[in-house]
């Protein structure tokens, strides 16, 4: 059965960090590529990063690139998003998914077959 626990969210002051951690069961993490995803209030879910261990390639959007990064753990079954330099539009709930591609279409939601729960990400003084 595939499962995704996500964690990490919470409020932090801009400029600060938070680490997201998305542990996965039911599969293993050479078989697919991670990607994370995030809906701010009244947008559409949008692309943040991509992992493909197999393939040994990240891929980040524009808007998260040099502040975030993203990771895997193989022995853990966990993927990371360490976000730092937060801003208040990095505002949202962030979800982990699986596709079973590598990263080469990371942006296309349509692409990812499981989802996880979400986790509330709010950047506010």
């Amino acid at each position: 059965q595939v499962q995704f626990v996500e964690s990490g969210g919470g409020l932090v002051q801009p400029g600060g960090s938070l680490r997201l951690s998305c542990e996965v069961s039911g599969f293993t993490l050479d078989n697919y590529a991670i990607g994370w995803f995030r809906r701010a209030p009244g947008k559409e879910r949008e692309g943040v990063s991509c992992i493909s261990i197999s393939a040994r390639s990240t891929h980040y959007a524009d808007s998260v690139k040099g502040r975030f990064t993203i990771s895997g753990d193989n022995a853990k079954n966990t993927v990371y998003l360490q976000m730092n330099a937060l801003k208040p539009e990095d505002t949202a709930v962030y979800f982990c998914a699986r596709t079973p591609e590598t990263c080469s279409k990371w942006t296309d939601k349509n692409e990812y077959d499981y989802w996880g729960q979400g986790t509330q990400v709010t950047v506010s003084s």
